[in-house]
């Protein structure tokens, strides 16, 4: 991928990161707790399109049908992104990094976060740097392998790097 960045106006999710999705979140087609103990199907959707909340009765579902209630929920979820980075260039990769991020722990932490603060601000090695701060699920520190939350800090570790990949 280039590293050339673009005004975030122009950029979309990619095929590839939904099969990066895929590869982090997993399918199953049946409803499970999450790592914060949230009811989660498909690929780690926690609500279907039209925002019900998934629980623990719901039917289960197919690949195919996990992977549109993601692809609704990240097309939903990139106007309010796309909307909170006016005026910031990004590279195809660091805006799916930052993607990534928000799907995993929601708008609302994205929007309050040091990262976007950094990027707004130009610094864009700072805002990778941020990613590394976010390793906590329910109070406990992800990046400790025995409480349970280490796939969170894996992922966090590999967007960090393919952040700094960037710079």
């Amino acid at each position: 991928m280039s590293k050339t960045k673009y005004w975030v106006s122009g950029l979309t999710a990619s095929a590839v990161f939904f099969m990066s999705l895929i590869g982090y979140e997993g399918y199953s087609s049946k409803p499970y707790l999450d790592s914060a103990k949230v009811p989660t199907i498909g690929i780690g959707s926690t609500t279907y399109e039209n925002g019900t909340k998934v629980k623990m009765t719901d039917k289960p579902i197919t690949k195919e049908r996990a992977i549109e209630i993601s692809k609704a929920h990240v097309a939903k979820d990139e106007i309010a992104f796309r909307k909170s980075l006016q005026g910031v260039k990004l590279s195809q990769v660091e805006y799916e990094q930052y993607l990534d991020f928000t799907y995993n722990f929601g708008q609302s932490n994205w929007n309050n976060s040091s990262m976007l603060r950094n990027l707004k601000a130009g610094q864009h090695v700072q805002a990778c740097k941020s990613l590394l701060k976010w390793k906590y699920v329910s109070k406990r520190d992800c990046s400790v392998r025995s409480n349970g939350c280490y796939g969170v800090w894996v992922r966090q570790l590999n967007r960090y790097e393919k952040c700094m990949g960037e710079q």
